[in-house]
């Protein structure tokens, strides 16, 4: 009987190829943990610290490094890190070399309420704690602090973080009551009336033509109330 060698070969290559499979997968299921590393994406602002976040792990996980790779639950682990609060998104994944990688997105604040209760506001109109690691400097927001005025100052807070000049001079909203809401500005001594939410474009497009030309004429300080509630026009109390 002719044995045919091509055949025999194949089936040695396979037994072979699936033994080296096995004996690889053997051992990358029994590596450890080489390390744990901690990576904040975008701002640099740290509202939660590397320490906060591996002591987040080991109390609700137990410790990472060092433990079998099989034992390790990313998914699990991710939902850990995003049970903190001031965490956005998180993702988790192990590296060839057996290192854990943490991605971390923080939530981001757009203006502090100061009140009974202290918190930020974040860009997604949900309330934030504060963070004993690092202070925004974002808006003040003060006053009358309820559901629908927190999410009117969000309105105000989007628009004004979508213009430069708005962004850098806006240091506060006083909320005085629902649909009645001042302006702060870091150098100038007034304050703006801004009313309600409705028709904000032709607002600040009305206050920005006043700035510049109150700018030219060296007369901002000669102002006490700038009022935009009034439909397109902008009404000043002086000194």
């Amino acid at each position: 009987m002719r044995v045919n060698w091509n055949y025999i070969k194949l089936v040695v290559l396979s037994i072979a190829i699936i033994g080296l499979y096995g004996f690889a997968d053997y051992r990358s299921n029994n590596k450890t943990v080489s390390g744990v590393s901690i990576k904040f994406l975008g701002d640099n602002n740290l509202y939660l610290t590397e320490a906060s976040v591996n002591k987040l792990l080991i109390q609700n996980y137990g410790a990472v490094k060092n433990r079998p790779k099989e034992d390790l639950v990313l998914n699990t682990i991710e939902e850990v890190i995003l049970s903190n609060d001031m965490v956005k998104k998180a993702q988790v994944y192990l590296t060839v070399n057996g290192e854990l990688i943490s991605k971390i997105v923080q939530r981001k604040p757009i203006g502090r309420v100061e009140g009974i209760s202290k918190f930020y506001l974040d860009d997604l109109g949900e309330r934030m704690p504060l963070s004993k690691h690092h202070s925004a400097r974002v808006p003040i927001i003060t006053g009358k602090i309820t559901g629908k005025t927190l999410e009117d100052a969000y309105t105000i807070l989007n628009y004004i973080n979508e213009d430069d000049f708005l962004r850098k001079n806006v240091i506060g909203i006083h909320i005085e009551e629902e649909g009645k809401y001042q302006l702060k500005f870091r150098l100038e001594n007034f304050v703006v009336n801004l009313g309600g939410v409705d028709n904000l474009n032709a607002k600040f497009k009305n206050f920005m033509a006043f700035y510049a030309k109150a700018a030219r004429d060296n007369s901002l300080e000669d102002y006490a109330i700038v009022s935009l509630e009034f439909n397109n026009q902008v009404v000043c109390t002086k000194i």
